[in-house]
């Protein structure tokens, strides 16, 4: 085993966690905008999150290398700011699999939403508790489930990604070689050895990691 770098898998692991992270933070407004809002826009918006979805990961990191580089939309933004670029970076790969991974996390999160009780959110209103409150003390701790889903999806599928983070991040070890990089390499590299390697231990994770979704979904079914 003295020749499998298993520093990609801690990249691996830190992109996953970070991404989640902010993705339930940019999630949950996200969801109760397009679980509560009567405008019709929400409609193009739930498109525009789905998009991932569909779209080739290939065509997607193509757009986001134009938008993320240094003469880019946000790329200049970001360079003018911090004086390095997005691309081939970890803060860029990072923005890149939050739009990636966006749908794993907003679509749990706004079944949830639209699932708790009008009447429940209506009493809390009654009480005198405000929107915000509303959110944080009624509406989030009985959609548990929901959030539950949202980040483990998210984690597993950031885990997975390959095309958006090689268009975005290339191949630069320490800095954007994740585990499914790595393990493109070690084929090219006729070396079956590490990628068996590399491709047990991520269909473990991603096994044991849906594993225990569902078996706490399915507990908490039955409370």
């Amino acid at each position: 085993m003295s020749e499998i770098d298993w520093s990609p898998f801690w990249l691996t692991f830190k992109l996953a966690s970070v991404t989640t992270a902010l993705l339930l933070l940019v999630g949950i407004p996200v969801s109760y905008y397009l679980a509560y809002t009567k405008r019709r826009i929400s409609t193009i918006i739930e498109v525009l999150v789905a998009l991932p979805l569909v779209l080739p990961p290939t065509v997607l990191g193509f757009y986001l290398l134009l938008l993320f580089n240094k003469h880019g939309l946000i790329g200049s933004l970001w360079y003018k700011l911090f004086n390095k670029q997005l691309v081939f970076h970890f803060e860029g790969i990072v923005l890149a699999s939050i739009i990636y991974s966006l749908p794993m996390m907003v679509h749990p999160l706004t079944a949830g939403f639209r699932s708790i009780p009008r009447d429940l959110i209506e009493a809390s209103w009654t009480l005198g508790k405000s929107k915000l409150e509303t959110l944080l003390r009624v509406i989030l701790p009985n959609m548990k489930a929901s959030i539950l889903t949202g980040v483990v999806l998210s984690f597993a599928h950031t885990i997975g990604e390959f095309g958006v983070v090689l268009m975005v991040g290339g191949n630069i070890e320490g800095e954007t070689r994740v585990v499914s990089i790595a393990i493109y390499d070690a084929v090219e590299a006729i070396n079956y050895t590490a990628a068996h390697v590399y491709a047990l231990v991520l269909f473990s994770l991603s096994f044991l990691t849906l594993l225990a979704l569902y078996l706490l979904n399915r507990r908490w079914s039955l409370l």
